[in-house]
């Protein structure tokens, strides 16, 4: 996800987020513990799918550097597509049923949030600049990894000890550039032979399990996303359900600073549908205001976005399929825009009817993300059933007379 989300009751005034989003569960007490028990009734996810994710959330793939994780994803992807292929930048497309009609783009960033070297100081501290929506607070005291063309440079961000500080009222926030990163360099002459400006820089944290249901990581947003699309892929290709549709699973780069890769191969690709998953806010913690940002919670379904840039037909299809599977759904308003490739897909040639689906997220841009695998496991059921829904030649309109 590219910003963070807010929601107003009202229209927003100027100077908001460019995004604001009215957020609600479906239904009530009751739909709650039926979503709940309608999850906890599917299948634990298979050992090979939970090992991709890992791997997935494991491996490093920064803005504009997501070569390694991009790998990853298409050496999965290789046995279940009849065709594999990249653009310039790296935006990647597994391709089934090729020829058929209509063409479904299942989209999904591979980039994650990250900073770049900026400045290496005389005596070899690193500084940086932020890649997408990193926060300064968050980032201190962490161990990151440095990207060369030599291979990965472990380093820390420093944090000056509470002891050393004046004691002049509350702590000041962190600027970006004030953060500096500790390689174990005597100076800039030693750091210069081990780092050089324009690296990237990615936190360290990997993937964990916290009981059954929940992962924690740094990167979920939007591994989640790619996990899903190939995951659908591959729920397509083992069912040998006869297909009318050619489905194009996607994973595009540099959403997190402007939707980038997702207008490059949207532009290429002339999909005629298209749905796109990422995360969005779960607010079931504390200290958050749900009558501002709503009640969107882990445990209880993935969500479907209305309005904007979600097509009122797609999204319709979508809860159908949803009820016939049995999925339970959340749901969510846009106001503005979505934050999400979502929005630069729908107006590209004209307009590609699109959808976007979003896993709960807890934490969304920290080290320490948090989401519940029932929820994930949901997603690519409903994509590779919409999929299969798809008549041939099948076009998405608004009903007018």
């Amino acid at each position: 996800m590219q910003i963070e989300r807010f929601a107003l009751p009202h229209a927003p005034p100027r100077g908001c987020p460019r995004q604001l989003r009215i957020v609600s569960l479906q239904g009530g007490r009751g739909r709650h513990s039926t979503s709940a028990q309608t999850l906890r009734s599917l299948a634990r996810m298979r050992d090979a799918s939970l090992q991709f994710l890992q791997r997935l959330v494991n491996t490093p793939s920064p803005v504009g550097r997501e070569i390694q994780g991009l790998q990853v994803w298409l050496d999965y992807v290789r046995p279940y597509a009849q065709e594999t292929f990249w653009d310039s930048y790296g935006n990647c497309v597994a391709v089934l049923n090729k020829g058929g009609s209509p063409r479904l783009m299942l989209a999904a960033h591979a980039d994650e949030i990250a900073m770049v070297v900026s400045y290496i100081d005389e005596s070899g501290y690193l500084y940086v600049r932020r890649l997408g929506g990193v926060d300064a607070t968050v980032s201190l005291a962490q161990r990151v990894l440095i990207h060369t063309q030599h291979g990965p440079v472990k380093g820390v961000i420093g944090s000056i000890p509470p002891h050393l500080m004046k004691d002049d009222g509350e702590r000041k926030v962190p600027k970006i550039h004030e953060l500096f990163i500790d390689i174990g360099a005597k100076n800039r002459r030693e750091a210069e032979r081990k780092v050089r400006i324009g690296d990237p820089v990615t936190l360290a944290d990997e993937f964990d399990r916290m009981g059954d249901d929940f992962a924690v990581g740094r990167a979920l947003d939007n591994r989640i996303g790619t996990f899903a699309v190939a995951e659908a892929l591959r729920l397509l290709h083992e069912s040998r359900a006869r297909l009318r549709a050619e489905v194009c699973a996607v994973a595009n780069v540099q959403e997190e600073v402007g939707l980038l890769g997702a207008r490059q191969i949207a532009y290429s690709l002339k999909p005629d549908v298209a749905l796109v998953v990422d995360v969005t806010h779960a607010t079931d913690y504390p200290n958050i205001h749900k009558a501002k940002h709503g009640d969107i919670r882990l445990g209880k379904g993935p969500t479907l976005t209305h309005g904007g840039c979600n097509h009122p037909e797609v999204v319709a299809r979508l809860e159908a399929l949803a009820r016939k599977l049995r999925i339970p759904l959340q749901h969510e308003a846009m106001s503005n825009t979505s934050g999400t490739d979502t929005d630069a897909i729908f107006w590209t040639r004209g307009g590609i009817p699109s959808a976007l689906i979003s896993l709960p997220n807890r934490y969304m841009h920290s080290p320490v993300e948090v989401i519940n695998l029932r929820d994930l496991e949901a997603i690519p059921r409903l994509l590779a059933e919409f999929a299969r829904s798809l008549k041939r030649g099948e076009q998405f309109k608004v009903k007018l007379q």
